[in-house]
């Protein structure tokens, strides 16, 4: 694999100030949102505008917000309802603030893709961007004994759902099946040439180091793509010539508490990005843009065209 431009400088502001403005409140509660630099990016240096961009696994929806505003069409599915809500208002702000692309929120589960996205889409996806879950000890707020009044501080938001059939739940072995599946249906999805784009990182677990990254290359392989590029995405800023971090509080907590261990553990300045691409196979006739024009309308204005599956 190659990569032209192997280190994408995604994180010249911090998260919040990427977010500020650009994504309705409540947003912040969602325990793994990708940094909308990295979904820009993935879609500018991969789709042109017009383009149709699909997330599997949305959250809330920042994959799509971006390539609205960046003049792509967007298609998202999310399994847990209120996090699509949220991707639906997401998008509806968008639209209420000039993003001349248009997107559609499908509630479900991404395993079952191919039957929750209208077959007038299969084969006509430009560009794939999504993000397993993984690692509940990098994710989550904080909030301090002076905002509770109580000693030490309190974890939160650090959760996808309280549901144990999403894969944020289930051991690694499920979630690598289950993303395989996801993959493999975004193969029928895409049209041929067309890339996914996906955004991880490794994490530990009681002291294992479970290598994500490795296993999503294997799984993309599995699922008939084609791996081009391997790159990474900065988590943080550039100042000066040195990176600027912006860890969690507890990321911080983990370094700290692994070091007095003995465990030369370092904080996270990025994820590894992986880049397939689709294979061409014999496959429906491309429809985009047509096809996209005419149905994945903007949820202020299209309501119609929202989808519900229930994903149980």
């Amino acid at each position: 694999m190659s990569c032209s431009d192997s280190v994408w400088n995604t994180a010249p502001t911090s998260a919040p100030a990427q977010r500020k403005g650009r994504y309705v409140p409540g947003t912040a509660a969602h325990p793994a949102k990708m940094l909308p630099g990295i979904a820009t990016h993935a879609i500018t240096t991969y789709t042109r505008p017009g383009d149709l961009v699909l997330d599997p696994m949305c959250g809330i929806g920042t994959t799509l917000v971006e390539a609205v505003h960046h003049g792509r069409h967007a298609l998202g599915v999310e399994y847990e309802p209120a996090w699509a809500r949220l991707a639906e208002g997401n998008l509806r702000h968008a639209d209420t603030h000039g993003a001349p692309g248009t997107g559609t929120v499908y509630t479900g589960d991404a395993r079952r893709l191919i039957e929750l996205v209208p077959g007038m889409f299969h084969g006509t996806v430009d560009l794939v961007v999504t993000s397993p879950p993984y690692g509940s000890s990098v994710h989550g707020q904080v909030r301090s004994s002076r905002e509770t009044g109580e000693p030490g501080v309190v974890k939160k938001d650090f959760r996808y759902s309280r549901d144990p059939a999403n894969l944020a739940h289930v051991s690694t072995d499920r979630l690598l099946q289950g993303f395989t599946q996801i993959l493999a249906q975004c193969r029928i999805l895409l049209r041929p040439g067309g890339h996914v784009v996906v955004t991880t990182r490794p994490w530990r677990e009681r002291g294992e180091l479970i290598d994500l990254p490795s296993a999503v290359l294997a799984a993309g392989h599995t699922a008939g793509l084609i791996p081009t590029e391997r790159c990474v995405a900065l988590l943080a800023g550039i100042r000066d010539g040195r990176l600027v971090t912006r860890p969690s509080f507890f990321q911080m907590k983990n370094v700290r508490d692994a070091r007095r261990q003995g465990i030369p553990l370092a904080v996270v300045q990025h994820e590894d990005v992986i880049v397939f691409t689709a294979r061409p196979t014999l496959g429906p006739t491309r429809q985009h843009p047509e096809a996209a024009a005419s149905a994945p309308a903007s949820p202020a204005s299209r309501p119609d065209h929202r989808a519900r599956g229930t994903g149980r």
